[in-house]
Parts: C-alpha cells; structure tokens; sequence
C-alpha cells in the first residue's frame, strides 16, 4: 500500500476526535426523536456542501454513468440509515456500548472488502483489528453493572451493530468511487441521499420535524463537527487509505467517547474499561506507525 500524504493523516486524526463527540452530542440533546437528529444533522452537512459543489463539480456531477450514480446514492441511502440506527442506539444504551458496538465496522469490513474490492488487510493489520476489537469489547463489558440506567440496552446495542454493518458497505462503496471522483462531487451527493433517507424516515414515523433552537445548534453542531469534519475526512481519505484501516482507526472512537463521558455524565470507566481503552490506543498505534501504512 502507498505511502498516504501527511495531510490525510491529519485530517483523519481531526476527524476520529469530531465523530468521537457525536455520541456525547446525542446524549446532550435529551429525548428528542432520534429520527429528528439525524435529518437535522444531515441536512446542516448538506446545506454546507452543496453550494460548494454546484459551483466546483456542477461538469463532473453531470457526466456520472448510470453505475457511479447508484453506488453514491446506493452508500448515501445506507449513511442515512446509519445515522438513523446509530442516534437511536445512544438514546437507548449506555455510551461506551453504543461506541464499542458502533466501531466493530473493521470486522465487517476487512470479511466484505476482501470479498469484492479483493482488498485483503495485511497480517498487521488483521491482527491489529483483532486485537483492537478485543479491547472495544472490554469497554463494553466494563459497564455492565448499570444495565438498569438506559431504557433499553438490548434494542440499542442491536441497532448499534447494525449501524456498524451499514457503515462497513458505505466505506466499502465510497472507497471504489472514490478511486474515481472527486472529494467535492463524492460528498455532496452523499449527504443529499443521507439527508433524504432520513427526511423520509421522520415522515414515515410520524415524527415532528421541529426543534427548540438550543437543541438544533446541538443537531447542527453534529453536521459541522461528526458529520462535515468526521466522515468528510474519511470520505476524502478513502483514496488513499483502505476502507479496513479508517475502520480500525475508527476504533478509537469509544476511548474518546468514554474519557468525555467522564467528565461530562460522570459514566466513571471501570479498571476493565482502561485496560480496554489502552489495548484499543496500542493496535492503532502498531499499525499506523508501521512502514505499510
């Protein structure tokens, strides 16, 4: 694998701390519809990129085949559903569950991209995921004792695993189109899918669209920060770097999400959740400071 540029490096980093704080967004803004959240924060995304490119990829856009269509479409379809799945996994389950559970993408991802893309991770690499998700499951297991505090645990740690399902086929799509368009047009029309997906999922449960403002800042903030900063950084990345190793890197996401939790909801981690958070922190490391990656 190539050598990626310094600067992909950077704006992954950036990004892996803005999607860490989307859980920590999600808590904040209480018991609002989860199915709300999401088509308000992909629409700030949308609202954001769409302008840029109308007016930078309106040539490019324009002459997608019939095939790059569907498949942009195809993964802005699964990262609404994503969204969707994900936002009401927080509202059910604790932090680090949903984190933890989120992030085993790498696993689906490494099964499925050497399946179809024929991108098989290197011996470091899978065995960096492993142990890596070893880790993530320690800060899961790690607070169990509270299953009593959440509504209901088992419903959001299932939807938990399926958003990291439907983020493993979007990162799978987004770095074979990626191979061929541009950042700008890639994004854009993703977003616009993601955000249609989830105004049709507020329409069919009959939720209210509507928010106060404080709580839509907060869903705003979460296009901006996770969604603009975080997955825009991926999509751009998935050029150079492979679908399974922003997985893995991923991953780093609920030690994040956990340290915050801590100083934000007083969710104190469990010696079980800092071995977990360190294992997690020492598989990324080895193989991002590897000559392969």
């Amino acid at each position: 694998m190539a050598k990626a540029p310094a600067h992909v490096w950077i704006l992954v980093g950036l990004g892996l701390l803005a999607v860490g704080s989307s859980p920590i967004l999600i808590r904040l803004a209480g018991d609002v519809p989860a199915l709300t959240l999401a088509a308000w924060r992909t629409m700030a995304v949308t609202a954001v990129f769409a302008p840029v490119a109308l007016a930078q990829s309106r040539a490019e856009v324009a002459a997608f085949s019939l095939r790059e269509w569907a498949l942009v479409l195809g993964a802005g379809v699964l990262l609404g559903l994503h969204f969707m799945a994900w936002i009401v996994s927080v509202q059910l389950t604790s932090v680090a569950s949903a984190s933890v559970l989120v992030t085993t993408s790498p696993v689906f991802i490494a099964v499925l991209g050497a399946v179809f893309l024929s991108e098989r991770p290197s011996r470091r690499t899978a065995a960096a995921i492993g142990v890596a998700v070893v880790g993530a499951v320690m800060i899961g297991l790690s607070e169990g004792s509270g299953s009593g505090m959440y509504p209901n645990p088992a419903l959001g740690n299932s939807l938990a695993l399926g958003a990291a399902v439907l983020v493993s086929v979007y990162l799978l799509i987004g770095r074979s189109v990626r191979q061929r368009t541009s950042f700008v047009a890639y994004f854009a029309l993703l977003n616009g899918a993601a955000a249609v997906t989830c105004l049709v999922g507020v329409w069919v449960a009959g939720v209210p669209l509507g928010l106060p403002w404080p709580i839509a800042l907060l869903a705003i903030a979460m296009g901006i920060g996770p969604g603009l900063l975080g997955h825009g950084s991926f999509a751009y990345a998935l050029k150079y770097l492979p679908a399974a190793l922003i997985g893995l890197l991923s991953l780093s996401e609920p030690v994040f999400a956990s340290t915050v939790a801590l100083v934000v909801f007083s969710e104190v981690p469990t010696s079980l959740g800092v071995v977990g958070m360190v294992v997690v922190l020492a598989a990324i490391a080895a193989v991002v400071t590897s000559k392969d990656a």
